[in-house]
């Protein structure tokens, strides 16, 4: 009941809120010509006590009265034409619309709350939600608690520990870098608290890897000199920077340490194609990918587009030339081009991996061709016997 009666006094006095401005008369405003002719009245009353007083002669009252009286004249007439503008009325059914909607907003409400509304809902306060067991709280009020824990308990290392990584991944990175910092101050330096630390001053930075994000990033490299995740931010980090040379050298390093069967290989590897391009201006020589391939027609059009159009275009060439070679595996000019192309685009896995699947498939005679062509390219040794395999 009490939620009605105080639901009905907010809505009657917002109601009257909106409706009082509309009962208000707006007056109707007065002309300049109105008022001159107030002020000629007065001139004539002060002209005539003058006269009274002996002020002024009779002749030259009568000459003022004259001047004054023709400006009064001259004055009514034009106020009297200002009367005669018609000017604009409220309409009426202007008016008594707007009351309607007034009136029809607060009615209808009411009518959508009492059908989809929870007037009988008991209150919930912040205090009895957060004092329930914490599997009957929300994600918000679990992090609520968190906080007031820590608010009481600052000390308490572990539950910044906890609460870092959930600031991070809600959007909050400025409060992760804080709680971040309060873990490695209160339970010491380790990868992980190190990694989530630069992690978090980096979205704190919308993305950039800031140097004091980098310093935390090489800090971590230096606790687990293997740690891939680290590796990769320095990489980002240089790359904003444009120091490419360097970021190219890193990805290279970690291409060689890095197990054959990585799931972020092929990324890397594109990347450092990239960075390839990137550093010495322009995408593999046309000449490189003529050897590689791709006929006359296609090194045409390849030099008439940008550098990233032309890696793309190449990319694409590569691609389905090797799914070609599925239909006709005895093709060996066809491997000999994707052995090369691979080695053009910075892939050396590739054009090893892709030798390996021809002796599966050739004859001796074109495999011992086929060996001619890696030892050419600089892959000879790379390949143990597919026999052996």
């Amino acid at each position: 009941m009490v939620f009605w009666i105080s639901a009905a006094l907010l809505t009657v006095g917002a109601t009257l809120l909106v409706l009082l401005p509309l009962t208000r008369r707006v007056r109707e405003p007065v002309s300049d010509n109105q008022y001159d002719v107030e002020v000629y009245r007065d001139q004539l009353l002060e002209l005539d006590a003058d006269e009274q007083r002996g002020l002024i002669d009779h002749i030259s009252g009568e000459q003022a009265r004259a001047e004054i009286g023709r400006r009064l004249l001259k004055s009514a007439k034009a106020a009297e034409a200002d009367k005669a503008v018609v000017r604009p009325q409220k309409s009426a059914m202007r008016e008594w619309l707007t009351l309607a909607t007034v009136l029809a907003i607060p009615l209808i409400s009411w009518g959508i709350y009492t059908k989809i509304g929870s007037p009988d809902l008991p209150a919930q306060p912040l205090a009895e939600r957060l004092s329930r067991p914490p599997d009957q709280n929300t994600p918000a009020e679990l992090i609520a608690r968190a906080e007031a824990h820590l608010t009481l308990n600052p000390d308490d290392g572990q539950g910044w520990e906890v609460l870092a990584p959930i600031y991070l991944r809600i959007g909050r990175p400025a409060d992760a870098v804080t709680a971040y910092q309060n873990a490695i101050r209160l339970n010491g330096d380790s990868v992980q608290r190190q990694l989530g630390l630069g992690e978090a001053m980096t979205a704190a930075a919308d993305g950039k890897v800031t140097p004091e994000a980098e310093a935390v990033f090489k800090h971590a490299l230096q606790l687990d000199p293997k740690d891939m995740r680290a590796q990769f931010f320095i990489i980002d980090g240089w790359m904003q920077q444009g120091k490419l040379t360097e970021a190219r050298d890193l990805i290279r390093k970690l291409l060689v340490e890095a197990p054959a069967d990585v799931p972020w290989r092929e990324q890397a590897q594109a990347a450092l194609t990239r960075l390839d391009q990137e550093i010495s201006g322009d995408a593999p020589d046309v000449s490189d990918v003529e050897k590689a391939g791709p006929d006359a027609s296609q090194v045409e059009a390849a030099a008439g587009m940008s550098s990233q159009d032309r890696a793309q275009m190449i990319e694409n060439m590569v691609a389905g030339l090797a799914e070609k070679l599925k239909q006709s595996p005895d093709d060996v000019e066809g491997w000999e081009r994707l052995v090369r192309s691979y080695v053009v685009l910075n892939r050396p896995n590739d054009a090893i991996e892709a030798l390996a699947r021809a002796k599966k498939v050739l004859s001796a005679d074109k495999i011992a061709r086929l060996d001619g062509v890696a030892e050419d390219l600089g892959l000879k040794g790379e390949l143990g016997d597919p026999e052996k395999d």
